[in-house]
């Protein structure tokens, strides 16, 4: 089954780069939804991942040349959703908290709720409700799959200052669950 989706999306690709509108347009049925959600994830607000999503739907349609098939047509299209939606958050000043010159020692870390309060809904608030800077790097690690290093890369900060997000993101929603939805 995977082969067959993976075959017919090269071919959609192949006859969207020969101008076939109808192959891109299902292209974009197939990935819209998926985009869109990592767009969210990132911004946080549905406005701007809906501008994101038709952006960089266009972006993909005029670079089909460029895609090498390396990667799959939808890691390269993620690749650059992400991207747009870290430059969307730079536009609104994305605030990243710069960690101390000297790290003396580890942070410590909350205690793990109880699971009971890990419901996807309260989770999704719990993110919404996050600084952009810490919702960013959160949705890139927990939710893309970026490692540290790599989101130190894609926001153009140093690794410290990824690590240094991560961990107060990460007590930061945890407090958030636990509050269960009270500021």
């Amino acid at each position: 089954m995977e082969v067959a989706v993976f075959s017919h999306t090269n071919e959609l690709v192949h006859r969207s780069r020969g101008g076939d509108a109808y192959s891109f347009q299902l292209l974009y049925k197939q990935y819209a939804r998926a985009m869109y959600n990592t767009a969210l994830r990132i911004l946080g607000n549905t406005a701007d991942a809906e501008d994101v999503l038709q952006e960089a739907f266009i972006d993909a349609y005029k670079n089909l040349s460029r895609f090498e098939e390396q990667s799959t047509f939808g890691v390269w299209l993620k690749k650059i959703v992400v991207y747009k939606s870290i430059n969307q958050l730079r536009k609104k000043k994305l605030v990243l908290i710069e960690p101390p010159e000297v790290w003396d020692k580890e942070e410590p870390h909350p205690g793990e709720p109880d699971e009971a309060l890990l419901q996807v809904h309260r989770i999704r608030e719990a993110m919404e409700r996050l600084s952009p800077g810490f919702r960013a790097v959160l949705s890139l690690y927990l939710f893309e799959g970026y490692d540290q290093e790599e989101i130190a890369g894609i926001l153009g900060v140093t690794h410290a200052t990824v690590r240094t997000q991560y961990i107060r993101g990460k007590a930061r929603l945890l407090q958030l669950i636990r509050e269960g939805g009270n500021p």
